[in-house]
């Protein structure tokens, strides 16, 4: 180890935002993304934008990884650290405003980044520009994450109308498509040509005629947070909203949202998770984007905001009746406490999902409801160990498990030779402490004095590798600047 250790020594720190053509990863414990346990020491031969190979240090390939290092172009030394396949975020919004005020997407880009996030599924933003993100990240032309585009559909009025839609996104270039507040018969012939012209389904299912039965017949790739599958399942075949309930009334929509998992008939319930399961339907929960329904104070006191958050997000998160999400108006403990009840029953149907063999995911959905970019998708994986997942199997829905969502399973998710070089540096054990993933880092107490350690400290997008403390230094200047221009 020792002669593999100076050998590697010899070769510079990366620059960061600038790739080189032989990056070497050092002597790193590494989670590999499919559910199996850590395992290190390692070193990563990472190529241009491609991970060349894995090796172990032992004894019998000590020489060869001294070799390695020795002909490398830079070297992050991650001794005492993990490694991970970079984070995907399944449900991403690319936001230059919000509320018509505008905010800079470099904020947004450079927090993804942050705190690990290496690709994003955009479900619903302006297309064209969402398309000119992503080719200018696949370009290596600005600090971002890999982009992958499913814009909104829309309200077809006719089947045809919605065929016709369909081959027109697949022409413009879409990657997926995102439906929300869809009628069944366009539904079904919109996902009819999606399938047949390879275009995956994202099915942010609300309070509509569809529910999940819907996208098990249809099939849909993955249904977005939880509306549609409890429905499936209650016996009335609607929810018991009282008569005075709006559902454009954001106040009444997310306070009776915290009523429905409880009218879920539980025997129905595991018929419709069987279902999805058989036809393939994935779920991205989004447990992080409804947290502040059960605890608005402390959605409201998160301790990055202090330094983080940008004025424009900020006062987009007031209460207001014009603001998605911003439906904290006479909010009240008993509202709380149905939403308690609502994650518990919510949490404990993903387990049952998982047990049936389903395939979770994970996104954030932020830059609503208090929720920052990227924190968000932190904070998605603590809830899902709150669920009772093992840290390796989060870290699977968060890496692996997305690539698959996404049809990119076979390069994006991994640590293992052949895959692209997207990958993220710890300083601290995620499967001990998933706190540790927050760029904003932990307070610890070593050998009986209080430290403060943790944070990604390399994000690697495509073999470029990003200095998280850098980047985090930027933002906290942009938030800096903004504010003061506010005054």
């Amino acid at each position: 180890m020792l002669v593999l250790f100076a050998a590697a020594a010899g070769a510079q720190t990366p620059v960061s935002g600038r790739r080189v053509r032989r990056l070497i990863i050092h002597n790193a414990t590494v989670i590999d993304g499919n559910g199996t346990p850590a395992s290190g020491p390692k070193d990563i031969v990472i190529e241009n934008n491609t991970i060349a190979d894995v090796i172990a240090l032992d004894p019998v390939s000590l020489g060869r990884g001294a070799r390695a290092g020795a002909a490398a172009d830079a070297v992050i030394d991650a001794t005492g650290k993990y490694v991970l396949p970079g984070l995907i975020n399944a449900h991403a919004h690319l936001q230059e405003e919000r509320g018509g005020k505008p905010q800079p997407i470099e904020y947004e880009l450079d927090i993804w980044l942050a705190c690990g996030i290496t690709t994003i599924r955009d479900v619903g933003s302006d297309m064209k520009r969402a398309m000119e993100l992503r080719r200018l990240s696949a370009e290596g032309q600005i600090a971002a994450p890999r982009i992958f585009v499913y814009p909104m559909f829309g309200r077809p009025k006719t089947p045809l109308e919605a065929t016709a839609h369909v081959k027109d996104l697949k022409a413009a270039g879409a990657d997926g498509i995102k439906i929300l507040g869809i009628d069944r018969d366009t539904m079904q012939a919109m996902e009819a040509e999606a399938h047949e012209l390879g275009l995956r389904v994202a099915h942010h299912v609300g309070v509509e005629e569809t529910n999940a039965w819907d996208d098990i017949h249809f099939g849909t790739t993955s249904i977005e947070h939880w509306y549609g599958i409890p429905d499936a399942a209650i016996e009335a075949g609607v929810q018991n909203f009282p008569a005075s309930y709006n559902y454009n009334n954001e106040t009444d929509r997310f306070r009776y949202a915290g009523h429905l998992w409880r009218e879920a008939n539980p025997e129905r319930l595991t018929k419709v998770l069987q279902a999805m399961v058989a036809a393939h339907v994935a779920w991205d929960p989004t447990l992080d984007i409804y947290e502040a329904s059960r605890d608005l104070q402390r959605a409201q006191t998160q301790p990055w905001f202090a330094e983080l958050l940008h004025p424009t997000l900020e006062e987009y998160f007031k209460p207001n009746p014009a603001n998605h999400g911003s439906y904290f108006i006479g909010w009240t403990s008993t509202d709380e406490t149905f939403w308690k009840e609502n994650y518990r029953i919510w949490m404990d149907a993903l387990l049952q999902f998982d047990r049936l063999g389903g395939l979770i995911g994970m996104g954030d959905d932020a830059g609503f409801i208090y929720q920052m970019y990227g924190f968000g998708l932190i904070r998605g994986m603590e809830l899902h160990q709150e669920a009772g997942f093992h840290p390796l199997k989060i870290i699977q829905q968060a890496t692996g498990n997305n690539a698959r969502i996404l049809g990119q399973e076979d390069h994006l998710g991994r640590v293992r030779a052949g895959w692209n070089a997207d990958l993220i540096v710890v300083n601290g054990n995620p499967l001990e402490n998933l706190k540790v993933l927050y760029p904003t880092g932990v307070d610890e107490i070593r050998d009986g004095k209080a430290v403060h350690t943790g944070g990604v400290e390399w994000t690697i997008k495509d073999g470029i590798p990003y200095h998280v403390p850098e980047l985090v230094s930027k933002v906290k200047e942009m938030v800096s600047q903004a504010r003061l221009a506010k005054k």
